[in-house]
């Protein structure tokens, strides 16, 4: 059976993610006791003739008792040990963001009370929750992500992928936003010749026909890409052959505008050929459009 277990801080989209995997045929149960997981999984694989368990999908939160939360890496061994096919969705935010979202939704935050305010609530649950944070097979930042974007996420690296086969995301950054938490490779291409720096190329992307031709027409660009691409090609398969499930590639420039978008996309394109799950994400270029900048 496949057992998938969704964590992370409250607010950060556990409930969202768990929706999309029942729409995917995965049985759902939310906010499950540690202590049930060996009872659960040994009721699933006791009806795998039917089935209807054969696929589960459990969200494990803060509310858990701390003490089986700091035991939950021996835990997650011994579930192995019995031939689960397990995977850990952690999804996390800035401390900003969740606390926004609880501003913004008014809803109380599990682990604060009268003695403990929002925001030392929600620092305590990051340190609360680490021993699942750390065996993360998939680490999703939310910052900035709409529902929808996070439910497409899930949705295309969990379903898109067959068995144990690679799912690769490539995303682009501003460093000036800060690097991304998610990410497992960072590559920085702020050496480029900036499109930015030409007013004409201003208001364009990484995608658009006259920043691709800026960048083409630059050797350095051409080697960029050769490099970034013969890099992976050596070690993706190494990370693939030790059963690594999901990887995730960032491309930052100055402001994740042009540079690391064409890079991006280069990288999807060439990997495509080689993995059948592979995303290209832009973080920034949403942000641009919503402020009329792009």
């Amino acid at each position: 059976m496949k057992l998938i277990i969704v964590s992370g801080r409250s607010g950060s989209g556990k409930s969202t993610a768990l929706h999309v995997l029942e729409d995917l045929g995965f049985y759902c149960i939310d906010n499950l006791p540690i202590g049930l997981l060996f009872p659960l999984t040994r009721e699933a694989t006791s009806q795998a003739s039917t089935g209807r368990l054969h696929r589960m999908a459990v969200s494990i939160d803060a509310r858990n008792l701390s003490g089986e939360i700091a035991n939950f890496g021996e835990i997650y061994a011994q579930l192995q040990q019995t031939g689960v096919n397990v995977e850990i969705i952690y999804l996390d935010a800035d401390e900003q963001a969740l606390l926004q979202r609880f501003h913004a939704t008014r809803r109380k935050h599990p682990l604060s009370d009268d003695r403990t305010s929002l925001r030392e609530a929600i620092s305590h649950e990051k340190a609360l929750l680490e021993p699942l944070s750390k065996l993360a097979d998939l680490y999703v930042n939310t910052t900035g992500m709409s529902m929808y974007e996070l439910r497409d996420q899930i949705k295309q690296r969990v379903a898109g992928r067959k068995g144990q086969e690679l799912a690769l995301l490539f995303q682009s950054f501003g460093y000036k936003h800060g690097v991304p938490l998610d990410s497992d490779y960072v590559f920085d291409v702020r050496c480029l010749p900036n499109p930015y720096w030409d007013n004409s190329l201003r208001k364009f992307t990484g995608i658009d026909p006259p920043v691709i031709e800026f960048l083409e027409r630059e050797p350095a660009t051409r080697d960029m890409v050769s490099d970034i691409t013969g890099f992976l090609d050596r070690w993706l398969p190494s990370f693939a052959d030790s059963n690594r499930t999901y990887m995730t590639i960032s491309i930052g420039c100055t402001g994740g505008q042009h540079r690391s978008v064409y890079i991006c996309e280069q990288l999807g394109a060439h990997f495509r050929a080689q993995y059948a799950n592979v995303q290209v994400r832009h973080s920034e270029l949403p942000h641009l459009q919503a402020r009329g900048e792009i």
